[in-house]
């Protein structure tokens, strides 16, 4: 199964559209999304970001997987590698129960377990992995309809982190101090909001192999490196901003037509 597409960014669009359906402003959703998945929604080759969850696969299919499969099929959570490896327990359980393999992985932005899919409003699981890997907006409004879907949206609403966390992250929410770093980050995002132009930039050069740092929307030293870096090859000067003539240029070579 092909999970790589476009990789296309978040635009003012998506975020527009998750805010609307969760009834919230922009810091909010921001706190959400630095912590669910560090702020971005795909890995380095356009696939999105998932974690496999082998309890989840275990019970979807009744445990009769586990003998042998333990790092992907146990009853207790767990077997964790982070990055692209998880697409290898995912593509290991995939050829044991396609559909349960699927189901039991968290997706993009949002972090959106696929056993949710229906909430998340697909029709199918197979549809809301099309989602997934068409790009950060779609990610995004199935994580906000995930929220609402388990209302969700009033926690949100109220800035009552620690309700929003049992709701979305389970009873343990605490071990992971998810409550008081989802307040941290909102307390950050009421200042200062991500520049969607400049976290596409960044998101265009991940993809062609110059590092940005973190695809955060803010300018920091290793963005103005790795702009510097992508306008000297393309022979542009060399200013380490987003200026009209490198946007035009980045975009159309890491989002062809």
């Amino acid at each position: 199964m092909n999970f790589t597409g476009q990789g296309r960014p978040l635009n003012a669009e998506g975020m527009g559209n998750a805010c609307s359906a969760l009834g919230v402003a922009a810091p909010v959703v921001w706190a959400v999304l630095t912590v669910e998945t560090r702020g971005f929604g795909f890995l380095q080759d356009r696939r999105p970001r998932i974690l496999f969850e082998r309890h989840i696969f275990h019970r979807l299919t009744n445990g009769r997987h586990d003998a042998g499969n333990e790092d992907i099929s146990n009853g207790k959570p767990g077997g964790y590698v982070g990055g692209p490896a998880e697409y290898t327990r995912l593509g290991k359980a995939l050829e044991l129960d396609r559909e349960a393999a699927l189901q039991s992985a968290s997706w993009g932005i949002g972090q959106v377990m696929g056993f949710n899919f229906k909430v998340a409003g697909f029709a199918t699981i197979d549809v809301m992995i099309e989602a997934m890997v068409r790009d950060e907006n779609a990610q995004l409004l199935a994580m906000a309809n995930f929220a609402k879907g388990n209302n969700l949206a009033g926690a949100l609403q109220r800035q009552d982190w620690a309700a929003f966390a049992r709701g979305y992250n389970g009873a343990d929410f605490r071990k992971n101090e998810y409550d008081s770093r989802l307040a941290a980050a909102h307390a950050r995002y009421e200042g200062t909001l991500p520049d969607l132009a400049l976290r596409a930039a960044q998101a265009a050069l991940l993809y062609l192999g110059v590092d940005p740092g973190p695809v955060d929307g803010f300018q920091g030293q290793q963005t103005h490196a790795a702009l510097r870096q992508f306008q000297q090859r393309l022979g542009l000067p060399g200013t380490g901003e987003l200026d009209p003539d490198t946007a035009t240029r980045l975009f159309a070579e890491a989002f062809p037509p």
